[in-house]
């Protein structure tokens, strides 16, 4: 999609006005109706409903009219609807005319008998029609000549005769009201034909404010100026000023001129420096200006307790009004507004920031310790390039161990990690004291290993300090920074060790900071060990504790607790509320724009919409969490990100992409917690190849990785698909005595599905088919149900074997567009043998027949007899139509080899 494939005259589709559309319709069956109303603010996307609502009625059988009223047209009787008038109607007696119009419209011939169609007239902007225009509409509505559809604007005053059109029991009116973030991204996704990022979505709509106008404008600049553009995988914004159109700067200018000569100076400041207390507002203007700006819906007040606060409308006023400001009046307005929050003695906790922004906008410079203490407030508020910016104007003879390490936390969360580590090199080689060289240690080590990927180095770092941290709580510190690289590098005993010896109580940390960023790290180690009820309890505790002290903490936002506890309520086998968690946190973390959390928020989302078998929904989370990491620096997740992609799409028959992702993804160094999991891409390539064994024997190898490491979570994933592969035998005893070291629903029912498998237990495959579906697991389920339809199907219990394939659609169903072995034998009421239906699940994964043969120890030639007799059962002649015969639960069949 490209900007010459959104031009002007495309029309956007009607997302998210279902509801008035189902309203417009109900109105035309009306047989009592008149009319149809649409109020709503500028670009709103009134005009555009209106016009579907004109369509619609014309297909139900009436005759269309369409009219546009405005200012230049009001002065002109009739002006506006001149051209639906019929020819040859004399208006000079407007009685006799009205009349004459009436007939004409209403098709009535000489005998007064029909002969037309009755007529739709729709008029944009009533609000603007001349009231002659007005009277005529009002009589043919009440003739039943006509239907009238009209869009006017809110807050317009309406003169009498047009009011008088919607005043009737037999019009129906709706407010259209601005799109919500959810039908802004149904709307991106159709307009844009593929998915879009939730960070995206989120900086449209708040940039676009939900008006529908705005936001087309907003598109197209984006797409135009190329910030706006797609990997392949999803829709993604670059980071910078989100710029507009021409067209769209001149819509706002054309709302800002209500402003007048009185209004502008107002807005001009609320534009450099609003939102500004009412008090403060009222010093530029007085009251009368601002109570007409505010009915002219250019600016509003926002009330808070006692507190009274005024700001611009629309966030898109204060761009093109910034950009209107000549230079010497943008830093005149700036000082002028620093010098009355000063006057006022900056009482607000945000003053001091606001001021040295402003002075620093203004002139270049600013009080240094007015810039030092407005750092540390932009850090509060997770505000990192403010806190690079103000940074940067301290003179170089001022700059500490304190500066270079707000500097260097900023640039880890912005993903410069190289300069981070220089700056926080600096900052460590002038450390002179317990306190300082801990909190160097602690991000400098931070950003080694999260950032640089230098896990050594990160290690080296921290031991280093104990040389100069002496004290017990100091220790404690370090004990904790080193626990939590222990656990990301998978190293669950130590790093547990270390992290057991975390206090409950946040508030008794030596350090707020560490303690929190080891909570999240417990939060993982204990779920990944199969400790999941610790965990959920763990990360929900610490959650809390993070919102106690918010304001204390310098990082990470709260949000961050909940991406580990997305990880604990998948392993505890509750997906649904996994993803329910993850998707408010990655929202707030959008929010508060904290992107490095955003990455392994979406990676941790994704694995669990992975294990719930929605692939889809996990190839548009991974997508997402790998854009991310481009667009931050960020490597260090990358390789389990594009593992899971490959993995995603392979399970959606896109075998192109998934070999492509895989190949990407091994250019990246592992990742420690998730080594043993980022091989599913490969064993699932291998089996969509035909290569069965191999595939089972990469897992066996990363299942026995995953157990030296004591990570049994993803050693229980692992071998439940092994048995999904046709190695259920083999793994059935270690998923047993997993049970026993992991709790939650999911390790037992892992055990449950190998043991039936292993056993073709028709019974026990549909019980375990109900405790994947309370887990969420539909892919399983669909599975288990599809393997006792087969079983069942072998033993002659057709009946049977309809119900278990029934069941296993609905799972599957959930499950749009997956090819698996397992879903590929939902064959109904067709018997084959157990030898022929292996062949023939490998058949439909493009295995040849000499790649058959080798995996099932056959000679080619028995491999083909086995063909001659399926296609004669199934009524198939190539492995193109077999593999359609197969499909059950996927959108379209996998390559097959002829």
């Amino acid at each position: 999609m490209t900007v010459d494939g959104l031009d002007q005259a495309t029309r956007w589709p009607l997302q998210g006005r279902e509801a008035e559309l189902a309203a417009f319709e109900g109105a035309l069956t009306d047989r009592r109706g008149q009319g149809f109303m649409v109020y709503g603010s500028a670009g709103v996307g009134k005009s555009r409903l209106a016009e579907e609502c004109l369509a619609l009625a014309v297909h139900g059988g009436l005759r269309g009219g369409r009219a546009v009223a405005s200012t230049a047209l009001a002065a002109v009787p009739l002006g506006a609807i001149a051209h639906l008038l019929p020819a040859g109607v004399d208006m000079s007696n407007p009685v006799a005319g009205f009349a004459a119009v009436g007939r004409a419209l209403a098709g009535q011939g000489q005998a007064g008998k029909p002969e037309r169609k009755r007529w739709v007239i729709f008029v944009d902007d009533l609000h603007l029609l001349d009231a002659t225009s007005a009277m005529l509409l009002r009589q043919l509505m009440d003739a039943g000549a006509i239907r009238l559809i009209g869009t006017i604007r809110s807050g317009e005053r309406l003169g009498e005769a047009v009011e008088a059109l919607g005043h009737s029991d037999a019009v129906r009116r709706v407010v259209l009201a601005e799109l919500d973030e959810r039908q802004v991204e149904a709307l991106l996704a159709r307009v844009l034909e593929g998915p879009i990022g939730r960070r995206t979505v989120h900086e449209l709509f708040t940039a676009s404010g939900g008006n529908v106008l705005y936001l087309r404008e907003l598109v197209l600049g984006a797409l135009g100026s190329g910030a706006l553009s797609s990997d392949g995988e999803v829709w993604e914004l670059a980071e910078g000023r989100l710029l507009g159109t021409p067209r769209l700067a001149e819509l706002i200018e054309a709302r800002l001129a209500a402003a007048g000569a009185a209004g502008r100076p107002v807005l001009e400041v609320l534009a450099l420096c609003g939102p500004l207390s009412l008090t403060d507002v009222r010093s530029v203007a007085d009251l009368q200006i601002l109570t007409d700006l505010e009915r002219a819906g250019l600016l509003r007040v926002i009330e808070e307790r006692r507190r009274a606060d005024v700001a611009l409308a629309h966030p898109l006023y204060g761009e093109v009004l910034r950009d209107g400001i000549p230079a010497q009046r943008f830093g005149e307005l700036l000082l002028q507004q620093a010098q009355r929050i000063e006057a006022h003695g900056a009482r607000r906790r945000a003053d001091l920031l606001r001021i040295a922004s402003w002075r620093l906008a203004a002139t270049g410079t600013a009080d240094t310790s007015l810039l030092l203490q407005a750092a540390v407030l932009a850090r509060h508020a997770h505000d990192y390039p403010h806190v690079i910016s103000l940074l940067q104007a301290v003179p170089a003879e001022h700059q500490t161990t304190a500066t270079r390490l707000l500097h260097g936390e900023a640039l880890f969360e912005l993903g410069q990690n190289s300069k981070a580590e220089a700056v926080l090199a600096k900052a460590d080689a002038q450390v002179v004291g317990e306190e300082d060289k801990l909190l160097v240690t602690n991000i400098r080590s931070t950003n080694l290993f999260w950032g640089a990927a230098r896990t050594a180095k990160a290690l080296a770092v921290n031991e280093a300090a104990r040389t100069q941290v002496t004290s017990a709580a100091g220790r404690q510190v370090l004990h904790t920074i080193e626990g939590a690289i222990r656990i990301a590098s998978g190293q669950f005993e130590q790093g547990m060790a270390l992290l057991n010896q975390l206090g409950a109580d946040v508030e008794q940390a030596p350090d707020i900071n560490t303690w929190l960023h080891g909570a999240s790290l417990k939060t993982m180690g204990l779920a990944l060990m199969g400790r999941t009820s610790e965990a959920v309890k763990w990360a929900e505790d610490a959650y809390s504790a993070n919102l106690r002290v918010d304001k204390q903490a310098l990082r990470p936002p709260p949000a961050t607790q909940l991406a580990p506890l997305v990880v604990a309520l998948s392993e505890a086998g509750k997906l649904a509320e996994a993803r329910e968690v993850g998707e408010r946190a990655f929202a707030d973390l959008v929010a508060a724009r904290a992107p490095v959390p955003e990455i392994w928020t979406a990676l941790f989302i994704a694995r669990a919409e992975l294990m719930a078998g929605h692939c889809a929904l996990a190839r548009h989370w991974y997508a997402e969490s790998a854009a991310l990491c481009r667009a931050h620096h960020q490597t260090r997740a990358l390789r389990p990100v594009l593992a899971g992609l490959a993995a995603s799409a392979v399970l959606l028959d896109d075998r192109e992409t998934a070999e492509a992702t895989w190949a990407e993804a091994t250019t990246h160094p592992p990742f420690g917690m998730f080594t043993a999991e980022e091989c599913l891409a490969e064993a699932w390539l291998q089996a969509a190849r035909g290569q069965q064994p191999r595939a089972r024997a990469v897992l066996v190898d990363a299942a026995e990785a995953a157990r030296d490491m004591g990570h049994f979570t993803s050693e229980a994933l692992l071998l439940t698909d092994i048995a999904r592969l046709g190695g259920a035998n083999d793994v059935t005893d270690r998923l047993t005595e997993l049970t026993h070291t992991c709790d939650g629903a999911f390790a037992p029912a892992r055990a449950h599905l190998a043991a039936a498998l292993a056993a073709s237990a028709p019974i026990d495959l549909l019980d375990v088919t109900s405790e994947l579906e309370v887990i969420g697991a539909d892919l399983l389920a669909a599975e288990a149900a599809t393997a006792a339809a087969t079983t069942w199907q072998q033993a002659g219990e057709s009946r049977r074997a309809t119900a278990a394939a029934t069941r296993a659609e609905a799972a599957a169903s959930r499950c749009p567009g997956l090819r698996t072995p397992l879903l590929a034998t939902a064959i109904a009421a067709i018997p084959l043998t157990p030898r022929e239906q292996q062949v023939a699940q490998l058949a439909v994964t493009g295995a040849t027949s000499k790649d058959i043969a080798t995996a099932l120890t056959l000679s080619v030639r028995t491999v083909d007899n086995h063909f001659r007799r399926i296609y004669g059962k199934l009524g198939v002649t190539s492995r193109q139509e077999l593999a359609h015969a197969l499909r059950r639960g996927a959108d379209a069949p996998m390559d097959v080899k002829q």
